[in-house]
């Protein structure tokens, strides 16, 4: 079992991880820090846990806000960056 030193706002917090997940971890630590300055302007600087809440609350819309995009309009951009991409390809060739 890894441990990870994680630095979230002003805190340091040592969570313990399967090895080899360590970046992983702190990639997620990285996104919670990202969020913290602007949850700790909305708080007022009130509390780390209610400041910590709201950084939850901040990543869990964004995790509402992609679950609810259809997965088709995410393919249907992806096929038509491909077709765009196989056409230039196609027109380079041609020259």
């Amino acid at each position: 079992m890894a441990e990870v030193t994680l630095t979230i706002g002003d805190r340091r917090h040592i969570v313990a991880c399967r090895d080899g997940e360590e970046d992983h971890l702190r990639r997620l630590g990285e996104l919670l820090d990202a969020r913290w300055p602007v949850a700790l302007r909305a708080t007022g600087g009130m509390n780390g846990e209610r400041t910590m809440l709201l950084v939850a609350l901040m990543l869990a819309d964004s995790l509402d806000e992609a679950e609810r995009r259809p997965a088709a309009d995410a393919a249907g951009d992806l096929l038509e960056k491909l077709a765009d991409r196989l056409e230039a390809l196609a027109e380079s060739i041609e020259k």
